[in-house]
């Protein structure tokens, strides 16, 4: 097992690497499947979690980013990224798999706390290999393959992560209520399992030499104000701090709302989340090829309205009380919301990936992450402290209708409890396409061209899906039509 750099990495090498990124990233978010997200939720729930503390566990794992800083010291002293990189995760991974002994303590004050101490060990371990992971991988992934790499990754990640949830979340719902925290033991032990498989293929992927040093390590504030003095750069960490702040105010507590006040059960939320991540898979592919055919930042502009368009539509979901069309409209919810969270984490990958000096990666790297990271665990943190506060409070707008004999009202608006928390999100992603608007990534893209590119990507995708040459142009003879007048010059008056 070879843990130091490479002497030489050749083509051969790379490809094989990339391979084992795309098998690594596969087992490790199933693993992040069937420990974290709404199983980890649903978890804390059944030990009697708080809204607080749910927006505890949702921003530790963003604030333990903190820990970067002294990574980025590690990484620049040892240089031994895929070393640094295998013994964080292995360890996080440890600690994850000692979460199915939780259940078996006596005690719920206890297990909520023996939950939250391990949760901030994971992070804190897993921060610090990501650190290293980000650095390790701008070394060896060339920048004109970023968009297809990360694309193919996201996918099986999605394939596997799907089918991880819903097996944790239907196991979970299928047994007896009163011993489902054995179920969730299971479903952390399958995590831990999954993890090292991870870590094997991790070993797989080649890591350059890093630059050499003229001089002695730079001091930590040296290394991060690089980054900083640089001013397109500068706009990146803006952007990702208030795309974290604005998105994990909401987003942590979206399970929560689908369990307890829309009333699904575990097994049916995992698969309405797993319909999203099906959405997601099939339009990485699209998300892609946009990336590397146009910009990073022209698919944000297309896919942040989207995300933050479905947020707030999801306060309305069960308007005014969840009736025949909730399930339906939480299934479209996850739909759209997947196809959106899709282009937006492969572009924002991207964007600090692309513009980042070659060979400067681990400090720019670490700055952006840890921006984004300390406003997303901030966020969290407001999210439920404000979740507690509009707890007992209702905003409503009804209209009144009063005649000789009758008075009628109709409830046009209604927010309640974590609904607040969809509405404020929405408001401030204004801000944060604002951010993104100040980003230099080199030729501009309009939103009409990035719809356009994704309308004819759609329609490839179809042609080469569907083997019914009538249904084909049955389904996209009115679009077609529509194309073809884009695509084709207008006349002369």
């Amino acid at each position: 097992m070879r843990l130091r750099p490479d002497e030489i990495v050749t083509p051969e090498d790379l490809a094989r690497g990339e391979r084992a990124l795309v098998k690594d990233a596969a087992w490790a978010t199933t693993a992040g499947a069937l420990y974290g997200g709404v199983i980890l939720v649903g978890f804390a729930l059944e030990l009697g979690a708080t809204p607080m503390l749910i927006g505890l566990l949702a921003a530790i794992p963003f604030l333990a980013q903190v820990s970067q800083l002294a990574a980025i010291t590690l990484i620049e002293r040892v240089r031994q990224r895929r070393k640094i990189t295998l013994l964080a995760v292995t360890v996080a991974r440890t600690l994850i798999l000692s979460l199915a002994l939780i259940p078996f303590v006596e005690g719920q004050p206890l297990q909520l706390s023996l939950l939250v101490a391990a949760q901030a060990a994971i992070s804190l371990a897993g921060a610090v290999g990501g650190c290293a992971f980000n650095s390790w991988v701008h070394d060896v992934v060339p920048r004109e393959g970023l968009g297809k790499l990360f694309s193919r990754r996201l996918f099986w990640s999605t394939v596997l992560s799907s089918a991880g949830a819903l097996s944790a979340g239907f196991l979970v719902q299928a047994w007896p209520p009163d011993a489902k925290l054995q179920a969730y033991a299971i479903a952390f032990a399958a995590a831990g399992a999954a993890g090292f498989v991870s870590s094997h293929y991790l070993l797989a992927v080649p890591e350059p030499a890093m630059p050499s040093r003229s001089g002695p390590p730079l001091p930590l504030a040296e290394l991060l104000r690089v980054p900083l003095a640089d001013a397109n750069f500068r706009n990146v960490v803006a952007f990702m701090a208030a795309w974290n702040l604005a998105s994990n105010i909401a987003a942590p507590f979206i399970t929560v709302f689908l369990l307890r006040q829309i009333g699904l059960e575990l097994g049916t939320l995992t698969l309405t989340w797993a319909a999203g991540q099906v959405a997601t898979a099939l339009t990485m592919a699209w998300w892609g090829r946009l990336s590397d055919r146009l910009s990073n930042k022209a698919i944000l502009s297309v896919a942040l309205p989207a995300y933050f368009a479905s947020l707030a539509a999801l306060a309305f979901i069960a308007f005014p009380a969840p009736h025949a069309l909730t399930l339906a409209l939480v299934f479209v919810f996850q739909i759209v919301m997947g196809a959106a969270s899709g282009g937006i984490g492969l572009a924002t990958g991207n964007l600090g990936l692309k513009l980042a000096p070659q060979g400067q990666g681990t400090a720019y790297l670490g700055v952006v992450t840890l921006a984004g990271s300390l406003a997303a665990g901030l966020a969290a943190l407001a999210g439920g402290a404000l979740a507690d506060w509009f707890a007992a409070r209702e905003l409503a707008l009804t209209f009144q209708w009063t005649s000789p004999g009758e008075t009628r009202q109709v409830t046009l608006l209604q927010f309640r409890h974590w609904e607040f928390l969809f509405a404020i999100s929405f408001a401030l992603g204004f801000y944060v396409l604002h951010r993104l608007s100040r980003i230099r990534e080199g030729e501009e893209h309009s939103e009409r061209t990035v719809v356009q590119q994704l309308v004819i990507e759609a329609f490839r995708s179809i042609d080469q899906l569907s083997p019914v040459e009538g249904l084909r142009t049955v389904i996209l003879l009115p679009f077609g039509r529509i194309r073809d007048r884009r695509l084709r010059p207008r006349s002369a008056p």
